[in-house]
């Protein structure tokens, strides 16, 4: 089996002719991949309150608990639960419950959630050029 082509990295800030060179230089098979994997990030982080939970990890400086999120966010307490359940799921956060009474639970992001933390920033970057 052939070991996976390396992919170049993009600079931040990267031009949309930039992407649009990545794009085209992948073959069928690794666009078709990549682009179903994006379609599932996108999925996932247009759910409710996805982005934001994220958000608030990207400006954390601890681990967070289930009450920090939800004092921060406001977001009913399902919603939340089942928010962090699927960001823990597909590894964008990790959860870890400690033996204690009253039980704790913490919530830190993963590496792969800390590069998205960047799109994030852009996000704001872009609402504080556009946004009304």
């Amino acid at each position: 089996m052939d070991e996976p082509r390396e992919i170049p990295d993009l600079e931040p800030g990267a031009s949309i002719e930039a992407v649009r060179a990545l794009r085209e230089s992948l073959d069928r098979e690794e666009r078709a991949s990549l682009e179903a994997s994006v379609e599932t990030l996108f999925d996932l982080l247009g759910r409710a309150h996805a982005l934001s939970v994220l958000a608030v990890f990207a400006f954390a400086d601890r681990p967070l608990r289930f009450g920090d999120i939800e004092a921060t966010l406001g977001v009913a307490p399902n919603t939340l639960s089942t928010r962090l359940s699927e960001l823990t799921d597909c590894g964008l956060l990790e959860r870890r419950a400690y033996d204690e009474s009253p039980p704790r639970v913490e919530y830190t992001p993963t590496p792969k959630a800390v590069a998205l933390f960047p799109v994030i920033g852009h996000c704001y970057r872009w609402a504080a050029d556009y946004a009304p």
